[in-house]
């Protein structure tokens, strides 16, 4: 029924090759090709990194929780402008979220100001979201989480590839910036399918501490001191456990498909930008609308989506149902957190993120999404703010 989908998978042979190698091998559970992935996804985030591929990017969160001992009396401050599990995780560990506000209708990402507002005396972390796939402030909120000793989580399941200027100076020479998901404690990347790197569901958790490394990787299984396949193999007759664990142990077929995402995410995140830049030319003098992030200057963006904001004369259910109508797919991100029905009597106010909740509108963007596609979102978007 679309003309143009909200989200495509950009899969080729590769994928489909890769995928078949693991059927042949007759051994689905996390081995070979898991390790692969977790070693090239290390080489590629470098800074010492240490990386567990999981079953989804919540296990990722989740496993930060319980190995950073984040329990029952302890408050996490999350981003009040996210997907649900950075709350959910928190909640499910025992502790309280507190959210922080964006900082400004320009900059949907966590406000430092705002973080630095709510610490308490039983604040344990920090976990920001790099919303869209441009980065947070990662000076001001390292600095911030080293001075009142926080543990810091990365939500990164926006942005593989993407990395922030630790100087203006990085900035202004074009030098590399440092990557996301290398600042936290503990990050945690997703690969659902609508992800920059996408494997249909899986995750990665990341780490430069050892002690972490270890306490993450007896998460994943069970706390299992012997892998299945090691057993399989006749490597081990037996087992012990060390801990206890969990089962968020991602599978071969996710990890190939991860290999080769992942090997392609460069190009792939090169065809968002000129996608969201041509987005760029065609809406910004677009009355009744405003993009955010539209003059950058941290670091590169992933370009995960393509949000804009309406304006209050705009009824963004009717342009949704009309761009519907046209055959163009659209979707929110997100609801607010005060929204729902677990959180309405849990969460403070976030004023500013309450309102982009209620006026935030995403357009399709994928990496083979053709420029033509382009215009005939733009031309029903324009059709839809007309009818207002």
């Amino acid at each position: 029924m679309w003309r143009v989908q909200l989200h495509k998978i950009s899969y080729d042979e590769r994928e489909y090759q890769a995928v078949k190698e693991v059927l042949d091998s007759g051994w689905l559970t996390i081995s070979q090709k898991t390790s692969d992935f977790e070693t090239a996804f290390s080489i590629f985030l470098e800074n010492d990194t240490q990386c567990l591929a999981v079953s989804s990017g919540t296990a990722a969160l989740h496993m930060a929780m319980l190995a950073l001992d984040i329990k029952e009396g302890d408050e996490v401050i999350t981003p009040a402008l996210t997907f649900i599990a950075d709350q959910n995780v928190t909640l499910m560990a025992g502790a309280e979220n507190v959210l922080a506000d964006i900082t400004s209708m320009e900059d949907w990402s966590i406000d430092p100001d705002d973080i630095e507002a709510r610490i308490t005396p039983k604040t344990k972390a920090v976990m920001i979201v790099h919303y869209a796939g441009f980065a947070c402030d990662m000076e001001r909120i390292t600095a911030l989480c080293k001075k009142h000793n926080l543990f810091l989580i990365e939500d990164c399941a926006h942005s593989p590839g993407a990395d922030f200027h630790v100087s203006d100076e990085q900035a202004a020479s074009r030098i590399p910036g440092q990557p996301l998901g290398t600042f936290g404690d503990i990050s945690a990347f997703s690969f659902f399918g609508n992800k920059n790197i996408a494997t249909g569901e899986g995750g990665m958790v990341v780490t430069r501490n050892s002690n972490l490394y270890t306490k993450l990787r007896n998460l994943r299984s069970h706390g299992m001191s012997v892998p299945s396949f090691d057993r399989y193999k006749g490597r081990a007759i037996s087992y012990d456990v060390k801990a206890p664990g969990l089962n968020y142990r991602i599978h071969e077929i996710s990890s190939a498909l991860g290999i080769v995402q992942l090997q392609k995410l460069e190009e792939a995140n090169n065809k968002r930008q000129k996608l969201v830049e041509h987005y760029y030319k065609r809406l910004d003098d677009l009355s009744g609308i405003s993009i955010p992030y539209r003059h950058w200057g941290r670091g590169k963006p992933s370009y995960h989506i393509m949000p804009i904001l309406l304006s209050d004369s705009i009824d963004r259910t009717a342009v949704i149902e009309s761009m519907k109508q046209d055959g163009v797919q659209t979707s929110i991100h997100y609801p607010a957190i005060q929204s729902f029905s677990a959180y309405a009597n849990r969460v403070n106010s976030t004023p500013k993120a309450e309102y982009v909740a209620t006026r935030e509108l995403t357009l399709p963007l994928y990496p083979d999404m053709t420029q033509d596609e382009t215009d005939i979102v733009c031309d029903s978007l324009i059709k839809g703010l007309n009818q207002n």
